[in-house]
Order: structure tokens, then C-alpha cells, then sequence
């Protein structure tokens, strides 16, 4: 069986190498999306499962409510702590609850590096009745030309890096919601997961674009002339294109409500 991402920890844990260039250059998420979930809470407690350095967080905490977060690397925990958040350094599966109960748990661009099984039953036991978990991603799409250029950056490069930076087609981000919705249907406890996707885009400059290509999953990890070339050819392709590149991107969010006690479900 291949091995899944939430086994990958030597890159689920890389994203600290740069914690200030992650916080500083990764996109938040669609308002319409923070919206959405913080309207159907039972209560303003949120649990923010892999917090980061606080991006998610910090909609949230806009929105009124108030964020505890779970982090298992402390170079990232010590950026959210500076944008005001308390954070618990451990990974979810290992976290220590201490019997504590939450209105909902959320986890950003992080719940694909969790245990898709033992991460919803422990979501499951910390949730309140009607609590929810909201689970979501951004999943940046280029147009087709623009990703068989990175990916031939990559092959050129790179060739034994797994996660090229974005050469994600769309419809890619329904893989997420493959991925995780079977672990919340066998942790049992929650409604039918749905999953809700909103689409944006956006405009960065060559150079924006390539402050945040080292934040993506395991470049951190390249040798250093591997990413350089990595870099140096991704800028030629943005150079070749004017100078800067839009993104389409699409938002998804898979959703499941807690049952409450009387095995109803919760707020839709």
C-alpha cells in the first residue's frame, strides 16, 4: 500500500524551516468560506487543528471567535503565538485534551497530514453536541500550459520532488474530500459529510509567486541547488508570461456536523 501523507511526517513537519516566509506569503482563505462555518457554530470555541502560524486562526478569531491551536512544529507555533493565539505542541493524534470540549474543530490546509480515522474519532470526543468539524484547503489551479511548464521545471530540476507546486488540475481538490470523508464516516459520531467549494483567484508578481514556492510541501527539503534551478525556472515561465501570473484557485471544505447527545444531529 503507498504510503499516505499523514505517515509522511518528515514533511508534514518541514513547514517551519521558514515559519515568518510561510506566515508572510500563503494565501487566506475565501471570507465567504470562514463565513459559512462560523454561522452554523453552536458556540464561539474553536479547536484549530495544525494552526500554523495562525492564517486560518486569525479569520476566525475576525469572526468572533475565540482559537486554541494544536501544532506540532514550535518553529510555526511560535509565529501564532506572536499574532496572539495559545498554542498546544503536539500532533492531534497525540494531543492531550485533558477533557476539554470545543464547537468546532477546523483544520486548514493541514488535516491531509492527520490520521484520517483517529483524527475524526478524537475530533468526535472533543466536540460538543452540534459542534462541527470543517476541514478545508485552498488548491491552486494554472491553466494547462502553465502546469506542464512547472511540472517540466520539476522533471528538469527536481525529479524525485512528489508534490510539484501548483500543476494541480482542476477537479483535484475533490481527492481532499475522498480522502477524508471515509474517516469521518467510520469514526461514526457525525452527520454525512458534505463539501462545500468556492472558487477565487489571484494575482501575484514573479517575485511573490516565488517567495511562496519554498513554503509548499517538502521544498524545504530539496538540496539547495535543487531549488534554486526549481526557482530559476519557474521565474523564466513567469518572465515569458509578463512578469506575473493569476491563480485560479478553488477553496474546499468538507463538513460534518456532531450528534448530539439525543443522536440528532446538530445545526445543519
Amino acid at each position: 500500500m503507498p504510503i499516505q501523507p499523514h505517515e509522511e511526517r518528515r514533511v508534514a513537519e518541514s513547514f517551519g524551516a521558514d515559519a515568518e516566509r510561510y506566515d508572510r506569503t500563503r494565501p487566506s482563505y475565501p471570507p465567504a468560506v470562514i463565513e459559512r462555518i462560523a454561522a452554523v457554530l453552536p458556540g464561539p470555541e474553536v479547536l484549530d487543528v495544525g494552526i500554523g502560524t495562525g492564517i486560518a486562526a486569525r479569520q476566525f478569531r475576525d469572526a468572533g471567535c475565540t482559537v486554541l491551536g494544536v501544532e506540532p512544529d514550535r518553529r510555526m507555533a511560535a509565529v501564532a503565538e506572536r499574532h496572539g493565539f495559545t498554542v498546544e505542541t503536539a500532533t492531534f493524534e497525540d494531543w492531550d485534551d485533558r477533557g476539554r470540549t470545543f464547537d468546532a474543530v477546523i483544520a486548514g490546509q493541514t488535516w491531509h497530514w492527520v490520521d484520517p480515522v483517529a483524527g475524526a474519532a478524537k475530533a468526535a470526543r472533543v466536540l460538543r453536541p452540534g459542534g462541527a468539524l470543517a476541514l478545508f484547503w485552498n488548491v491552486a489551479h494554472p491553466t494547462p500550459e502553465q502546469a506542464e511548464a512547472f511540472l517540466d521545471v520539476y522533471r528538469r530540476a527536481a525529479p524525485d520532488h512528489p508534490i510539484p507546486v501548483a500543476a494541480t488540475p482542476p477537479g483535484s481538490e475533490q481527492l481532499f474530500a475522498d480522502r477524508v470523508a471515509p474517516g469521518i464516516r467510520q469514526a461514526g459520531g457525525f452527520t454525512e459529510p458534505e463539501v462545500w467549494t468556492v472558487g477565487w483567484e489571484q494575482e501575484y508578481t514573479r517575485d511573490e509567486w516565488l517567495a511562496m514556492v519554498p513554503t509548499q510541501g517538502g521544498h524545504s527539503l530539496l538540496p539547495p541547488d535543487q531549488l534554486a534551478a526549481v526557482l530559476t525556472g519557474i521565474g523564466e515561465i513567469i518572465d515569458a508570461g509578463g512578469g506575473r501570473i493569476t491563480v485560479p484557485y478553488t477553496c474546499v471544505t468538507v463538513y460534518a456536523g456532531r450528534y448530539s447527545t439525543s443522536g440528532r444531529p446538530g445545526p445543519p
